[in-house]
């Protein structure tokens, strides 16, 4: 079980703090069922009640300090996601997203910047579908990431990559 105040990844909401284990008062539920309240770091003033022994929605801690700089440093060899028809695409992406997983949303991630550095020589731009993903892989990953690295999520490309650099040298 969680405690209040602690950090946790949720489905398909990402990072979100529990704000209060509590009851609910509501008929046809157990007056004993206990329920978090989730406030989603994407969502300020959001509010999320999920029953603390949910098992359809994925619920995990927050990767430690120590896990997210390893987790950086294994960036890349991390392979990409290789999928051959295109109308599979979606389906993989949503998939690796439902994971809860840093390691399958890094993966979307490079295959995507791949893809967008291809369809750029290519004079195209990345498809919407491509951007949504990216983007949300990116605030997913990123969101976890600020949270024991304590760097805003908004210069986390930038640490990262810095990070990746370092090594290469």
């Amino acid at each position: 079980m969680f405690k209040k105040g602690e950090y946790i990844v949720y489905g398909t909401s990402g990072v979100c703090q529990v704000e209060d284990i509590t009851t609910m008062d509501m008929r046809g539920v157990p007056a004993d069922r206990l329920f978090y309240v989730l406030a989603p770091s994407s969502q300020k003033g959001g509010k999320i009640f999920t029953p603390v022994d949910n098992e359809k929605t994925s619920m995990r801690r927050v990767i430690t300090r120590d896990e997210a700089s390893r987790l950086i440093d294994e960036i890349p060899k991390i392979e990409e996601l290789w999928i051959s028809n295109e109308k599979l695409r979606e389906a993989q992406y949503k998939e690796c997203m439902r994971s809860c997983d840093c390691k399958e949303w890094i993966k979307i991630i490079k295959t995507l910047y791949l893809r967008k550095r291809a369809r750029s020589a290519q004079g195209k731009k990345i498809t919407s579908t491509d951007e949504k993903y990216l983007r949300m892989a990116e605030e997913y990953l990123y969101s976890e990431l600020e949270i024991p690295l304590r760097i805003p999520k908004e210069k986390m490309e930038e640490y990262i990559t810095g990070r990746i650099r370092e090594q290469e040298v």
